[in-house]
C-alpha cells in the first residue's frame, strides 16, 4: 500500500492492513471487500478503498473506479447466494447521509420485497457465525 494514503486511527485502514478482524472476500492493488458484521440483509457487504479518503469527494478517481469495479465483483458473487429481491449498492457521505465511518466505502446491499430499508438505517450487531459462513459462500463465486 505504499503512497495510498492512511489514516492510524481509522477501523478501516485497520483492516486493509490486517490490525483488526474482518470477514475478508476480495482485494486487488485499490480496493478491499468485506462483510458488514452490522448487516441490514443477509449477504451485506462493504468494498473499500484501500487509501484512506474521508468521502467520495476526496478519493482520487483511480480508487474510486477500482471500488466500482470490485463492487460490480462482489455484488454479482452476492446475487448468486444470497436470497434477494435486487442489490442497491449505497455510498454515503458525510452525516447527512449517515456516513458512519469516515472513510470512502460503498455498501452492496442485498434487498428483499418488504424489508422496508430506509437509507438510513440502524446498526444491529449479526450472527458472527452466519456472517462467516454467508462470506465463505461469497468468496467462493468470486
Amino acid at each position: 500500500m505504499a503512497g495510498l494514503p492512511q489514516h492510524d486511527g481509522c477501523i478501516f485502514c485497520k483492516i486493509v492492513k490486517g490490525d483488526a478482524p474482518s470477514f475478508k472476500l476480495y482485494e486487488d492493488d485499490l480496493s478491499f471487500a468485506i462483510m458488514d458484521i452490522n448487516p441490514f440483509n443477509h449477504g451485506h457487504a462493504l468494498v473499500l478503498s484501500k487509501g484512506h479518503y474521508a468521502n467520495l469527494h476526496e478519493a482520487s478517481d483511480d480508487s474510486v473506479a477500482a471500488v466500482a469495479r470490485t463492487a460490480k465483483k462482489i455484488a454479482t458473487a452476492v446475487v448468486d447466494c444470497v436470497p434477494n429481491d435486487g442489490v442497491n449498492i449505497v455510498q454515503a457521505n458525510g452525516p447527512g447521509a449517515a456516513q458512519s465511518v469516515q472513510h470512502y466505502h460503498v455498501h452492496v446491499l442485498p434487498r428483499r420485497l418488504g424489508d422496508n430499508a430506509k437509507l438510513n438505517w440502524s446498526l444491529s450487531p449479526g450472527d458472527h457465525e452466519a456472517i462467516a459462513k454467508q462470506a465463505a459462500d461469497i468468496k467462493a463465486r468470486l
